[in-house]
Formats: C-alpha cells, sequence, structure tokens
C-alpha cells in the first residue's frame, strides 16, 4: 500500500480556503472600520488568489480590483467624511470652547 501523494494545487487551494476563512472571521469581529477595511482588502486578495487557484482569472480579477481596491477605499472615504461632518457638528454647537471666547 502506497499513500496518496497530495496534490500540490490542491493542496494550495485547501490553504487558501482556511486563509479566507480565516481572515474573513478577522473582518467580522474587527469593530474599527478603518481596521476592517483593512482587513477587507486583505480578504478580496486571498479570495482573489483563491479563484487564480480554481481557474477563473477573469473572476480573479474581477475580485481583486473591486474586493481589494474599490471596496475597502470606500470605506475609508466614508468614515473620513463621517469623521469630518462630526467634527463639525460638535463644533458648532452652542457652549463650545470657541464660542465662550467670543467666536474666534
Amino acid at each position: 500500500m502506497t499513500a496518496a501523494v497530495p496534490n500540490p494545487a490542491e493542496l494550495f487551494a485547501a490553504v487558501t480556503v482556511v486563509l479566507a476563512a480565516a481572515v474573513a472571521t478577522a473582518a467580522a469581529r474587527t469593530r474599527d472600520p478603518v481596521r476592517q477595511a483593512v482587513v477587507l482588502s486583505a480578504l478580496g486578495l486571498v479570495l482573489a488568489v483563491l479563484f487564480l487557484l480554481l481557474q477563473a482569472p477573469d473572476v480573479a480579477l474581477s475580485q481583486l480590483a473591486v474586493g481589494s481596491a474599490i471596496t475597502p477605499l470606500l470605506i475609508l472615504l466614508t468614515v473620513r467624511a463621517i469623521r469630518r461632518h462630526a467634527e463639525r457638528e460638535s463644533a458648532s454647537e452652542p457652549g463650545t470652547a470657541r464660542d465662550r471666547e467670543g467666536g474666534r
């Protein structure tokens, strides 16, 4: 009886699936939106590699563009806009230090 030698491509694909599951779990458990965008970008990269291993290069390229670049960028820009809006609103509230100093 001889032991079956695993195909390196199948082994690499299995490792990539496990890595994708781990990164997806990390993305779901991360609470800070900025860090979550970074982890989401890593997940997109891992999924692009997995699609490439599964011989779907067109899907891999789409995943690389959308999942690794565009979506995290949109999340980061949205978080930035929300934080700026919150800063403006807190600065314009009556009773802030700026108002007490005479509006300078």
